[in-house]
């Protein structure tokens, strides 16, 4: 018998003491480390150096004086953030905890973790498709309503594959002021959403939140089994004892990972790994550290800040 989920209260008053503030003492307070917000007020014009951001390259006065030059900006105090929350069949997933669950607990802790800050945050929710958006608002009331419209939403069904190129779409035109994006998905979506990812981040701060779960990796050896697609419905009946199945589903499994993370870099977005089980802390701030890291060089390198287990296979792979 599953376990009953716990009200929006109960769940953000946990999180708010396990959580929050294990994060607020790691962080000393300063929750930008965090969140690296973006400019919106010119501060000064400088020359271009080695791993600057080509997007704030100012062209106009590159051209008048031959030599690139890029923008720099103060960060702007207050932020808007939006959670694009991909809640299709899939989510549903997780041999520790739900895909969804993982989602539902990093939406109450960034959410609260930025309105008591002053800041306002919004969600989109698709399920086969962009059906809910909930305006940016501020304030710890707010969070709940987010919360209790995240919980109290039935189980997606559909008899297609999910397909994030139209909520990417409906995202761009949705939300008109430049804001702080994250994108709350596991990505498995039928190809072409990368081009509408790219273009988002073009006019928002961009972070590609992706969803996992391990034995997405790596299916174990129980026997015979019947795997079923929770996308279409689709079900397989396999040997998961037969070795060469097991490497097939494997190598298959490498070239999905390597092939997103192409496309996360192609897009020109920070990605952050949110594996079921994983402890929510370690995994944010692992990615603080690999965001300080590329702060200080410039850039980042691919695989930093993975989750362990897809580290060592990264590595064996």
């Amino acid at each position: 018998m599953p376990k009953p989920r716990p009200d929006p209260e109960a769940l953000l008053k946990r999180l708010e003491w396990t959580v929050l503030r294990r994060l607020d003492g790691l962080l000393h307070g300063d929750y930008r480390t965090l969140l690296r917000g973006f400019g919106l007020d010119l501060a000064d014009l400088r020359e271009y150096q080695y791993h600057d951001d080509v997007r704030h390259i100012d062209w106009n006065v590159t051209a008048r004086l031959q030599t690139p030059y890029v923008r720099e900006f103060h960060e702007d105090r207050e932020v808007t953030a939006w959670f694009l929350l991909d809640l299709s069949p899939s989510v549903d997933f997780g041999s520790v905890a739900k895909k969804r669950s993982v989602s539902e607990e990093f939406v109450a802790v960034l959410a609260r973790m930025m309105t008591r800050h002053g800041n306002r945050v919004g969600a989109l929710f698709y399920g086969d498709r962009l059906d809910t958006v909930i305006p940016a608002r501020g304030g710890r009331r707010h969070v709940l309503e987010l919360l209790h419209r995240l919980q109290s939403r039935p189980a997606t069904t559909q008899s297609a594959a999910t397909d994030l190129r139209d909520f990417l779409g409906s995202a761009f035109q949705a939300i008109k002021r430049r804001s702080l994006v994250f994108v709350v998905s596991d990505f498995i979506s039928t190809p072409g959403w990368e081009r509408p990812l790219a273009q988002l981040a073009e006019r928002h701060e961009v972070l590609a939140v992706r969803l996992y779960d391990p034995l997405e990796m790596d299916i174990p050896d129980v026997g015979m089994l019947v795997i079923e697609d929770a996308e279409t419905g689709e079900q397989l009946f396999v040997d998961t004892g037969d070795a060469a199945f097991r490497a097939r589903f494997a190598a298959a499994a490498t070239r999905r990972e390597e092939e997103l993370r192409a496309a996360f870099r192609q897009a020109g977005v920070d990605t952050l790994e949110l594996v079921t089980g994983d402890d929510l802390v370690e995994s944010l701030m692992r990615f603080t550290d690999l965001r300080r890291l590329r702060g200080r060089r410039g850039t980042g390198h691919p695989g930093r800040g993975l989750p362990r287990h897809l580290g060592a296979m990264r590595s064996a792979a």
